[in-house]
């Protein structure tokens, strides 16, 4: 991947139901260039519930938008032939292409079955609180849209661990299925959450099941070959055996390259657990850094009483820097949605800030966050503002990092640039009164003019003699201080 790579995820929950989607996305993809996004995350490409559905309800892995399913050929954002145009339009760009797959559960089943189950406590799925006894339920998956063109494989209640309703009384619980070697995945390999995370919503796929495994498999080589991608975003994976997630990864890498891109969504804050998870899976996958995006809503919403000086403490970016793929906001972060955890607006420009321009992990901008937010409550976008990090990033971002993180309220850092970029930055924000900080930025920096690039302060700051300057930034805010920009 290229130095100071950048993803975009490009979906927000709730984008229009009009399967226009990767048609835009198409026609984006010169300027996603030409702002410095080198890696585009593109939303569940695969058959949901129905054209409502943003794709995480997944149904049809094989249907990507071919198939009369669920009410529609198309999906919320299109068809398959539109996929594939908008990912050849972002590889003719030289961005890599990674599609989001959803493998934890299944919905929207053909058919119902008859199969034992227990019902367990919800807070402790551990504990079953009824005896066996059978229900009806929606866990047979027939595709006859498809009839079996790709794959034959039909799936049924033997398939999964559990599921979340029974037909014959409407009765909604979780019930963990009864059958060989059934029950939830082992707690060392999925997240301890309710005594044990496995289950989360609909079908909970089984990967204890070796025809599942095998299937999933087959399913990810014909995906890959069908439509070029370049790496997976892997959906909901602390519900899911990292053992399997392992193996999945392994096998793809083994037949399509070592640079096949893998990023894990575990929404988990504690970074032991993620750093644990990346071992288990013998760091074939990155992780969002789940724990730096919950420091910056925190911070947003407790004002000046937020200690920057730890911003960045116990997060992947900190502890495990290349695994880590940095965030300010996301789909499932966004207001109204079950993981709501919104970073407020003025510290927008600040968060984006830190994971744009310091050198540590590979940071993500937010659909949402860039283009706005449509719906019930719109959010409008921060375009101008992160285009202007983004070029900084591109152009001055370079060299060793010097760390002024030293203050609760007012911190910074510079980047003393490299052969290539040699400008360098220096970086300064506060979530309090206007600052002022003396940073180093080189001694190759003596005489230099250096300006904000935000327009946030007027001042020029000269460089002296041993390659300090006196650095300000406005209360409650970020500058960005380099020399002017020269395209290269």
């Amino acid at each position: 991947m290229e130095k100071n790579g950048t993803m975009m995820q490009y979906f927000e929950w709730f984008l229009p139901d009009d399967g226009k989607h990767w048609q835009h996305l198409k026609e984006d993809a010169q300027h996603l260039k030409e702002i410095g996004i080198s890696l585009v995350w593109m939303p569940p490409a695969t058959k949901a519930t129905g054209t409502n559905d943003a794709g995480y309800g997944v149904y049809d892995l094989y249907d990507l938008g071919e198939f009369d399913q669920k009410g529609a050929v198309r999906t919320k954002y299109g068809t398959k032939a539109e996929y594939l145009a908008a990912i050849k339009a972002l590889q003719d760009q030289g961005i890599l292409a990674i599609a989001d797959i959803v493998l934890n559960h299944k919905a929207g089943a053909d058919e119902t079955e008859r199969f034992p189950v227990y019902e367990v406590d919800p807070n402790n799925r551990q504990k079953k609180v009824s005896d066996a006894y059978d229900i009806e339920g929606w866990t047979k998956f027939t595709f006859p849209g498809r009839q079996g063109k790709y794959s034959a494989f039909q799936w049924n209640w033997t398939h999964f661990s559990g599921t979340d309703f029974n037909q014959e009384n409407g009765k909604k619980a979780i019930y963990m299925i009864k059958g060989m070697a059934k029950g939830w995945a082992d707690n060392d390999e999925v997240d301890v959450e309710f005594g044990n995370y496995d289950y989360l919503m609909y079908a909970d796929v089984d990967y204890e099941h070796p025809d599942v495994k095998e299937e999933i498999k087959r399913w990810s080589e014909w995906f890959i070959n069908e439509t070029g991608v370049d790496g997976f975003r892997l959906d909901a994976v602390k519900h899911i055996e990292g053992e399997f997630i392992d193996e999945f990864i392994k096998n793809i890498r083994a037949k399509k390259g070592d640079d096949f891109f893998a990023v894990g969504e575990y929404w988990k804050k504690n970074d032991a657990t993620l750093e644990n998870y990346i071992v288990e899976t013998e760091c074939n996958v990155e992780l969002f850094d789940v724990a730096l995006h919950m420091n910056f809503s925190k911070a947003s919403k407790s004002g000046n009483s937020f200690d920057m000086s730890k911003i960045f403490r116990n997060t992947l970016m900190e502890k495990n820097p290349t695994k880590a793929v940095t965030f300010v906001d996301n789909h499932d972060s966004q207001p109204s949605q079950a993981l709501e955890s919104w970073v407020d607006d003025w510290f927008k420009p600040l968060a984006y800030g830190m994971i744009l321009l310091r050198e540590n992990g590979l940071p993500c901008v937010f659909y949402g966050d860039y283009y706005g937010i449509v719906g019930e409550k719109p959010i409008h976008g921060k375009q101008d503002l992160i285009d202007q990090l983004l070029a900084l990033r591109i152009n001055q971002a370079y060299g060793k990092q010097n760390d002024y993180l030293d203050h609760p309220n007012c911190i910074g850092w510079t980047r003393e640039g490299d052969e290539k970029h040699p400008g360098g930055i220096a970086v300064l924000l506060t979530n309090s009164d206007a600052g002022y900080k003396d940073m180093y930025l080189g001694k190759q920096h003596a005489g230099k003019d250096y300006v904000d690039h935000l327009g946030n302060r007027d001042e020029t700051v000269t460089i002296n003699a041993d390659g300090w300057g006196t650095f300000v930034c406005a209360s409650g805010s970020i500058s960005v201080w380099a020399e002017p920009l020269t395209k290269e």
